[in-house]
């Protein structure tokens, strides 16, 4: 039986060389940001010319500060100053602001963080009138509630006390406190309280061994804006203090202006003095601090 061949396709010619596709720049490869890099540069400038000057001045003695260029660094650089400050009571003044620091920072604390939790975790009309009443304390400018508390003070034989100090502090301190960190708890994930709650744990514990470690990026944020907010506080303690012992290092600055001058390197060695402790701060909890500022950014 004959069998029938079909006729073969002619083969298809060599395909051509493939031309060079044009490069498409992916997700990973964008332009650099040169404003966005300027930008950064200026006010890395902006910041830093005014440290530099803080520190080049504190070096140089009073006579050098007038006759030199303000922005050259000293020719003979001194320790004087330094050694001023420190013997003109800057101990009792850095312990005075210490004490107000810590006294005004970890009751603020403790109280916002009980409160943001109650807030968040409680219903109830009374919780959120509650939450109205520390919004409205954001609303209410501290300039404007001098006289009542200085009238609140002296009436509670308090004025010229490190007490007089803190108390309207911590009361200053509460509402930001609890808008911060009642933002940060509502980011817990309401599972891990009824799982925790199945297991029989009360809202105490819950308090303590789930939503602090959960919010301790915010907790550590809160306590270092206040800290820096009280320690260079100024206007509580010039209308609230007015003796040696109870003078703080913001106001200790008018221990070095005399009659007719103003000695300005010693007051910026104290200032240099005075933000040590800030900055020992920020190098310890450094991490902590950057997670509580860009925590929310990734969402």
């Amino acid at each position: 039986m004959a069998t029938t061949q079909l006729p073969v396709p002619p083969s298809a010619p060599a395909r051509a060389e493939a031309a060079p596709r044009p490069s498409i720049k992916g997700p990973g490869r964008k332009r650099p940001n040169v404003l966005g890099g300027l930008g950064g540069w200026l006010w890395l400038a902006i910041i830093i010319v005014p440290i530099y000057y803080v520190v080049i001045t504190s070096l140089k003695n009073q006579a050098g500060f007038f006759t030199s260029n303000p922005m050259a660094p000293p020719t003979e650089p001194t320790l004087a100053n330094f050694q001023l400050v420190l013997e003109n009571e800057f101990a009792r003044y850095f312990a005075n602001s210490l004490i107000v620091t810590v006294g005004t920072v970890l009751p603020a604390l403790f109280v916002s963080f009980m409160a943001a939790y109650a807030i968040v975790r409680g219903r109830g009309r009374f919780l959120n009138w509650t939450n109205n009443l520390f919004l409205l304390g954001l609303a209410i400018p501290l300039h404007a509630t001098i006289i009542p508390i200085y009238w609140m003070i002296t009436r509670a034989h308090l004025y010229d006390t490190l007490l007089a100090l803190i108390l309207p502090s911590i009361a200053f301190a509460i509402p930001v406190s609890v808008l911060i960190l009642s933002n940060f708890m509502r980011d817990v994930p309401n599972e891990l309280f009824e799982s925790m709650r199945l297991d029989g744990c009360s809202d105490w514990a819950m308090l303590w061994r789930l939503a602090l470690p959960m919010t301790k990026p915010a907790v550590i944020t809160v306590g270092i804006y206040n800290a820096l907010h009280v320690w260079n506080g100024f206007l509580f303690p010039l209308i609230l203090t007015q003796s040696p012992d109870t003078r703080v290092l913001p106001l200790s600055l008018w221990t070095f202006q005399g009659e007719f001058s103003v000695n300005i390197p010693a007051v910026l060695a104290s200032v240099v003095l005075a933000t040590l402790p800030l900055l020992v701060i920020y190098v310890v909890a450094r991490r902590q601090l950057l997670s509580g500022l860009t925590a929310g950014f990734s969402k």
